[in-house]
C-alpha cells in the first residue's frame, strides 16, 4: 500500500490511470498475489483507488497528496516505473554495467574537442566567464542552429530559437506554457519512458497510441485525435526511441493532416536525427513549424554533461517560452556551456565526429544483434543508425522480472513496460548497444532467463 501510494504521490501514477495486474505487481514486489488483492482491496476502501469491473484497478484521485518525487529505499519498494531505469543508471558506481542506459559512453565523446573548446572558453572576455546569457540564449550558437536547418529546408530566422538547459528542458517549457491540470497528450505506445514521467508531473492525463515500423497507427491516432482532442503529441520522427524506428514520409503527411484537423499541436523531438547518414525530411521541416514545435539537444552526440537544449517554434509560441525561461531559470543556459558547443559545431569537427559515430554504431549494433540472437532475442525491426535496439524476449519471457534479477549481477536493463502507456510490452527490453558488448551482458541474460522460465 505504501508503494503504490508512493507512486502516486510521485504522479507516476494520476486519476484515471489503471494499476498493474495483481500478478504483474506480485512479481514486481516479489509478494504473493493475495497480498496484492490485500493491498488493492484497502486502498479501494479507502477511495484511492477504484475497481472496474473486468478492467482491472483504476487511481480515483481522491487525496492525492501534494507532488513529492520520493526516493525509495529498495527497488522493490520502488515499482519498475519510468522513473526506475533512469534512477538506477544515473545512481550507479562505473562497476555497473549499463545496456539499458540511453547514452553513449564517455570514451565514444569528442572529449579532445571539448577539452579545447574549455581551453579556448577560459580565453573569452570576461562577460562569457560571468554574466547571465540572455533569455533566447547565445546568439551565436542559434545563427549556427538555424543554418543546419536551412540545410533540411527548414528556414527561419535566429530569433524563433530559444536555448534550454536540456532537451528536457525545452519540453518542460512547452508543457507549462501549453497544458493545465487535467489536459489530455497523446504519446506513442511504446515511447521514450522520461515524456511519461515528465508528463505525470504536469497532473495531465496521457493517452498512447500504438507505434509501428513506419510511424504511429494512424486509424488509432485519428480516433484518438476525434475522441480525446488533445492539446499536444510528442513524439521522435527520427530514431524513435525505444523502438529505433523512423516515420516514414507517407505516415508523416497523413500524420499532420490528422493533428491539424484537430487542433493538436506536435512536439518533434529531433535528438537522434544526427545519428541519420540520411536524414528523413522531419515533421517540422513538412510543416514548416505551423503546428510542429521542434526540440532538441546535444547530450547524446557531445556531452551530457555540458548540457544544451533548444526549441524551435513559430513566432507567437516564443515570447511566452521567454517569459518562462527567465522565471525557471533567469536566461538561457551558460555561455561557457553554448561557446564550447559553438566552437565544436563551427570547426567541422562535429560532423567528423558523427561520421566517426555511426561507423562505430554500426559494427556494435550487428555485433550485439547475433549475440542476442543466439539468446532468442531479436529485433523488432533493425534501425537505420542510433544506439537502441527494441528487441523481443523468447516466449514466456518477462522484462521486468529479467530486469530486477539482473541487478544482483550488477547490470541495468530497460523492460519495455516502462515505455509502454497500456502496459503491453512486457515481452520486450531496449537494449543499448554501446553498452551490451560486454560478455557478461550475455552470460547473465542466459542465466537470469533459464532461471525465469
Amino acid at each position: 500500500m505504501d508503494a503504490i501510494r508512493q507512486r502516486i504521490a510521485a504522479r507516476a501514477l494520476v486519476p484515471g490511470d489503471r494499476l498493474p495486474s495483481i500478478r504483474q505487481s506480485a512479481r514486481t514486489m516479489q509478494v504473493s498475489p493475495s497480498t496484492i488483492v490485500q493491498a488493492y482491496d484497502r486502498l479501494a476502501a479507502q477511495g484511492v483507488i477504484a475497481p472496474r469491473r473486468g478492467a482491472g484497478f483504476y487511481v480515483t484521485g481522491r487525496a492525492i497528496p501534494p507532488l513529492s518525487l520520493m526516493e525509495a529505499t529498495t527497488p522493490a519498494a520502488r515499482a519498475v516505473d519510468p522513473f526506475w531505469v533512469s534512477r538506477q543508471a544515473l545512481d550507479s558506481g562505473p562497476d555497473v554495467l549499463k545496456p539499458g542506459c540511453g547514452w553513449l559512453p564517455a570514451d565514444w565523446m569528442p572529449n579532445d574537442a571539448l577539452r579545447k573548446g574549455f581551453r579556448a572558453v577560459a580565453r573569452a572576455e570576461s562577460s562569457i566567464l560571468a554574466d547571465y546569457a540572455s533569455a533566447r540564449g547565445a546568439l551565436r550558437l542559434r545563427r549556427l542552429l538555424t543554418s543546419r536547418f536551412a540545410e533540411e529546408g527548414l528556414g527561419i530566422n535566429p530569433d524563433q530559437v530559444v536555448l534550454t538547459g536540456s532537451g528536457t528542458q525545452a519540453l518542460d517549457l512547452i508543457c507549462r506554457l501549453l497544458l493545465r491540470r487535467g489536459d489530455t497528450v497523446v504519446v506513442d505506445d511504446p515511447c521514450y519512458f522520461n515524456f511519461q514521467a515528465l508528463l505525470r508531473a504536469h497532473e495531465v492525463r496521457v493517452v498512447g497510441v500504438p507505434y509501428t515500423v513506419s510511424g504511429p497507427d494512424l486509424d488509432a491516432f485519428e480516433r484518438v485525435m476525434q475522441q480525446e482532442k488533445p492539446r499536444l503529441y510528442i513524439t521522435n520522427s527520427a530514431l524513435h526511441n525505444p523502438t529505433g524506428a523512423t516515420v516514414s514520409p507517407q505516415t508523416a503527411f497523413r500524420l499532420l493532416g490528422i493533428a491539424v484537423a484537430s487542433g493538436c499541436l506536435i512536439v518533434e523531438d529531433e535528438i537522434f536525427t544526427d545519428f541519420l547518414a540520411t536524414p528523413s525530411p522531419g515533421l517540422a521541416v513538412m510543416d514548416g513549424l505551423e503546428h510542429v514545435i521542434r526540440i532538441g539537444s546535444f547530450s547524446k552526440t557531445l556531452s551530457a554533461s555540458i548540457r544544451c537544449g533548444y526549441i524551435t517554434a513559430r513566432k507567437d509560441l516564443i515570447e511566452g517560452l521567454l517569459d518562462l525561461q527567465v522565471a525557471t531559470s533567469f536566461g538561457g543556459p551558460s555561455s561557457v556551456t553554448t561557446e564550447i558547443i559553438a566552437d565544436i559545431l563551427e570547426t567541422g569537427g562535429y560532423r567528423k565526429h558523427m561520421l566517426d559515430i555511426r561507423t562505430r554504431l554500426e559494427k556494435s549494433r550487428k555485433t550485439v544483434i547475433s549475440r542476442l540472437e543466439l539468446l532468442g532475442i531479436v529485433p523488432w525491426t533493425v534501425p537505420r543508425g542510433g544506439f537502441y535496439l527494441w528487441c523481443r524476449l523468447p516466449d514466456g519471457q518477462d522484462s521486468t522480472e529479467i530486469a530486477l534479477q539482473s541487478m544482483a549481477d550488477r547490470i541495468i536493463h530497460a523492460p519495455g513496460n516502462i515505455f509502454s502507456i497500456s502496459q503491453s510490452a512486457a515481452s520486450f527490453m531496449r537494449f543499448n548497444v554501446t553498452h551490451s558488448v560486454d560478455n557478461r551482458v550475455f552470460h547473465s541474460l542466459e542465466k537470469t532467463m533459464a532461471r525465469c522460465l
